[in-house]
């Protein structure tokens, strides 16, 4: 059955992955806050664009955001011309950005009041794996709702996970991404003090990839770290206090004790205070490099 599909964000990630679902035969209507970027990928794809959420609303049977957060999540719902405005009954949002628990919740409760149904899905990997449609996605929600999109969702990602209940796939995104921060610092810190007693950049980041610590993370961010100067940024350090805060809310709510995000956290905010906030992840090595960070 043919199903039509609503994507609202095309950004880094979001507009590799709806390549991925045109390419994959679903009818497929854009939106994004720049009608100019709307026009230009919709050209690209072949597909139809949209001149508001609520006009996504009202075509699309399936509507994915992929949007940064959750104040960008309530901008597209709200309004006269939001999504909510023009959601159809029976109709699905597959949220695919990292939102929150919090955010979640609301989501959730703003597209049961209009009879439409919610499915967290949030991804990990990078842009690379958004190309490729290779992409880690966790799913969560009624699992009938999950099915229904499942070809939509297999359609970008090599992996798709059934985590349980509306929340939890949001809740995964968190755990995945706390790993990450964790990684990143720690390959940061490494690579700064080989570089310190001498080794080359270069060479201690060959180790890094044929060792014990090679997760596809440092092997992928390879250039970020070796040539933070020319690389483009994937995921800047901004991004990066907004999901730690997110990390940090969650990880209260539910009594769990995490030092090492939190300190995580407490060095990305120096990073920022220090005018890093736009550079890459890759950036906290360039930070410490120059002598950064009072923990």
């Amino acid at each position: 059955m043919t199903v039509n599909v609503g994507f609202i964000g095309l950004g880094r990630m979001g507009t590799p992955m709806a390549e991925n679902v045109v390419a994959a035969g679903f009818p497929v209507c854009v939106y994004a806050r720049r009608s100019e970027k709307a026009k230009e990928a919709a050209e690209l794809m072949g597909v139809s664009v949209a001149l508001s959420p609520r006009e996504v609303g009202t075509s699309a049977e399936v509507i994915i955001l992929m949007v940064s957060d959750e104040p960008a999540v309530r901008a597209v719902l709200d309004g006269s011309d939001g999504l909510l405005a023009g959601l159809r009954e029976g109709a699905i949002v597959v949220d695919m950005g990292t939102t929150g628990i919090s955010g979640t919740r609301w989501l959730a409760e703003a597209v049961k009041s209009k009879g439409a149904h919610l499915v967290d899905a949030p991804v990990s990997g990078s842009t690379a794996s958004a190309t490729a449609a290779t992409l880690t996605i966790m799913a969560g929600g009624a699992p009938e709702t999950m099915e229904r999109v499942r070809p939509i969702l297999e359609a970008m990602g090599g992996s798709l996970y059934y985590m349980g209940e509306s929340g939890t796939g949001a809740a995964m995104k968190l755990a995945v991404n706390a790993v990450i921060f964790a990684l990143g610092q720690a390959v940061s810190e490494a690579l700064v003090l080989a570089e310190k007693t001498g080794v080359s950049r270069e060479t201690a980041y060959d180790v890094f990839e044929n060792s014990a610590v090679a997760a596809p993370m440092v092997k992928y961010r390879r250039a970020a770290f070796l040539t933070p100067e020319t690389t483009p940024t994937a995921f800047d350090l901004n991004l990066a206090n907004k999901d730690l805060g997110l990390i940090q809310e969650l990880a209260s709510s539910v009594g769990a004790n995490m030092p090492q995000a939190d300190v995580n956290r407490q060095l990305i905010v120096e990073a920022i205070a220090a005018g890093y906030g736009d550079s890459d992840m890759a950036g906290m090595a360039v930070f410490l490099r120059s002598g950064g960070t009072s923990v």
